[in-house]
């Protein structure tokens, strides 16, 4: 029985238009790596005779339509420019470039990919002006062209990105006024335009988008009357280095003068008004609308009818085809997963790994979890992560990746037997630190690890390192955690200072770290509701870190319920060297809160003698009171003695060799909440 000549035309027509689309990517693909990679040296996987979809395309990421959904190709070393074939990859929807030395202008093409959501082309080379095609890509959610040398203003045209929850331009050298259209942005959380040289005023309807959160105008040419609806922001609005900017209830600002609201020369943003208002003093990025010519709109009303049914027509054949290619794909891929994966019935589906991980909005996470990949999908079972906490901590594999860069050698903070930890930056820009702990070096029940990460996102207390979330991968065999960075580094760093280095710490500042760090180890040790108690494990002078005012954050808080007891014990050699541990360990075996009590004894005596290691001879000398004998050379006899005195006692008594002789962390901090009234 043979097919009629209409159905067998019919497939043909679906044929070509699937080969002539995969052979379009492909070319694209290959024209941009001739711009991306001119030398050939660094997508060498790249070629000609290769499919985009299946792996072996460095960098690139198909969608289950076997489409080009996702270039990154962030920290490779590329060199070249990016070329205009990257709009002919139209189902893009992340792009990651970031961290290359790419030189010279964004084609105006980028625009056709209205699917993309994420456009990292920071730290690079980039010049010339931003292209306000940029306002047409309406599924943007990111744009991060910070870090480069792009002149000019900034679009207006960004005001119609309606998703768009991420804007960061910051160092570059754009001029002109801030838009005032980025007010009309429902859903922008975060504002970089700092270190640019931006005049004008800041538009009061960007003060008022209902969901930022963080505004940063820091070293521009700002001036005029800062909105007052930027204090609710608190810590998110940063406006140093302006100096013509005033307003009230600032700390860092003048009061406005009568002259900052009559100066004629000042542009100002366009906030809406009379129609009639002139545009000699407004800038070309303020948020001003003309009138459009009635030529311009007779023009494109003259469509015609035969072109919209061409174009029906056109549709209605190239979405027959996808609805059959996608069923045949989807058919072909079943079968040839069915023997290689163990696909859970509950495992998240893509549209459900968007929903769940819409906070972190890159749409890699549905191309990692629609494969099996997310160990954590199957925590529900065992109740040791809601999802809740899911929702709210988990990472993937790329935003990990991407914030280190690779984990770059750079951005090494720390590393010990078990663990390495980097500096990273998130895709909104806040800084963090991500610790990195090897398969091996975790429990290996994965019940138990979960019901320790549990415990990790329990803690919350203001002199503990927040984490923020965590992101585990079986093909790496590595689990990451990612907390708040503190920019000061540990208390180590300050620790045998010599003599007039500036990094020797100032009296007050040394109470201070003793008192905070003492709340947050009393805040591990009592139990709350959703809190059990916590004890440490490994207090010391390593993992007390220090923000930009020498506020002490406690780090690695409940650390060792993720690990094997053997990782635990291997680490303790390290804080046996140091003096940390109490002596009934060697007994027991065991950690209490009596023996963190002892190590905060520890450190207590290490803040005060501005030494690293702990020694007989500083007990001896709290206990006779030979002060300069125990104090630290560097503070030059610049201390209360009365307080000094307290602390040695409250030090002696935390490294009592009875147990039950040492006092409790709720008596330590009331004892010294009357050492700071008393001061």
């Amino acid at each position: 029985m043979g097919y009629p000549p209409s159905f067998l035309c019919f497939l043909f027509i679906l044929f070509t238009v699937s080969v002539r689309g995969k052979n379009a990517e492909l070319r694209a693909l290959m024209d941009l790596k001739a711009s991306l990679d001119p030398d050939n040296a660094l997508l060498t996987s790249w070629t000609v005779s290769g499919d985009p979809c299946d792996g072996s395309f460095e960098g690139v990421a198909c969608n289950e339509k076997g489409q080009v959904a996702n270039i990154s190709l962030q920290g490779k070393g590329l060199k070249g420019k990016l070329s205009p074939a990257i709009g002919g990859l139209i189902h893009l929807t992340g792009l990651y470039l970031h961290y290359n030395s790419l030189y010279g202008e964004i084609p105006r093409e980028i625009s056709n990919l209205v699917e993309l959501s994420d456009l990292y082309l920071n730290v690079n080379n980039l010049s010339g002006e931003i292209p306000p095609e940029l306002g047409n890509m309406s599924s943007l959610q990111v744009l991060q062209l910070c870090y480069n040398q792009f002149t000019g203003s900034v679009p207006t045209q960004l005001g119609t990105l309606k998703k768009l929850n991420v804007l960061a331009l910051q160092s570059n050298q754009l001029t002109g006024a801030i838009p005032a259209s980025l007010g009309d942005l429902g859903v922008l959380m975060r504002v970089d335009l700092s270190s640019n040289c931006l005049f004008g005023s800041i538009p009061s309807k960007l003060a008022d988008a209902p969901l930022l959160g963080v505004l940063d105008i820091r070293n521009n040419r700002l001036s005029g009357n800062v909105p007052l609806a930027l204090k609710r922001l608190v810590g998110g609005f940063q406006y140093e280095n302006n100096p013509g900017l005033c307003g009230v209830g600032f700390p860092l600002l003048r009061v406005c003068t009568s002259l900052d609201r009559s100066n004629p020369n000042r542009p100002e943003p366009y906030g809406g008004g009379s129609s009639g208002s002139s545009t000699r003093d407004i800038p070309e990025t303020a948020n001003i609308n003309l009138n459009c010519s009635g030529n311009g709109y007779s023009k494109s009303s003259k469509t015609s009818l035969a072109s919209v049914v061409v174009g029906v027509i056109v549709v209605t054949v190239i979405a027959s085809a996808i609805g059959i290619l996608t069923f045949t794909h989807y058919r072909r891929r079943k079968q040839n997963l069915g023997g290689g994966l163990d696909m859970c019935d509950n495992r998240l589906s893509t549209d459900q790994a968007k929903e769940v991980n819409r906070k972190n909005g890159s749409p890699l996470v549905s191309l990692e979890y629609s494969i099996g990949w997310d160990p954590l999908a199957e925590g529900w079972r065992y109740g040791g992560v809601s999802q809740e906490i899911l929702q709210s901590y988990r990472f993937n594999l790329e935003e990990v990746e991407s914030a280190t860069q690779y984990f770059a050698d750079k951005n090494l903070l720390a590393k010990t037997n078990f663990s390495t930890t980097y500096r990273g930056t998130l895709r909104d820009g806040s800084l963090v630190a991500v610790t990195r702990l090897t398969k091996i070096s975790c429990k290996a029940e994965e019940a138990e690890f979960l019901r320790g990460l549990n415990i990790l996102t329990s803690l919350r207390h203001e002199n503990l390192v927040r984490l923020r979330g965590f992101c585990c991968s079986k093909s790496r065999g590595e689990c990451f955690l990612v907390y708040a960075f503190v920019p000061r580094g540990n208390l180590l760093h300050y620790l045998d200072v010599k003599e007039d280095e500036a990094r020797a710490l100032e009296w007050s500042t040394r109470v201070s770290i003793i008192g905070g760090t003492a709340k947050g180890i009393e805040y591990l040790h009592g139990c709350k509701v959703n809190k059990p108690a916590v004890v440490h494990q490994n207090i010391c002078a390593e993992n007390v870190l220090l923000d930009q005012r020498f506020k002490p954050f406690l780090s690695n808080s409940g650390l060792h319920k993720l690990l094997t007891n053997d990782t635990v014990f291997s680490a303790l050699k390290a804080s046996a060297a140091m003096g940390y541990l109490a002596p009934e360990y060697s007994t027991t075996g065991r950690f209490t809160e009596r023996s963190d009590i002892y190590a905060f004894g520890v450190l207590i005596f290490q803040i005060l003698s501005g030494k690293r290691k702990f020694t007989s001879l500083m007990r001896a000398a709290a206990e006779s009171s030979k002060f300069h004998d125990l104090m630290d050379a560097n503070l030059r006899g610049r201390f209360s003695e009365s307080e000094a005195t307290k602390l040695a006692n409250i030090a002696l008594l935390c490294t009592h060799e009875c147990p039950e002789e040492r006092p409790t962390m709720e008596t330590i901090v009331r004892e010294l909440g009357n050492l700071a009234n008393s001061s």
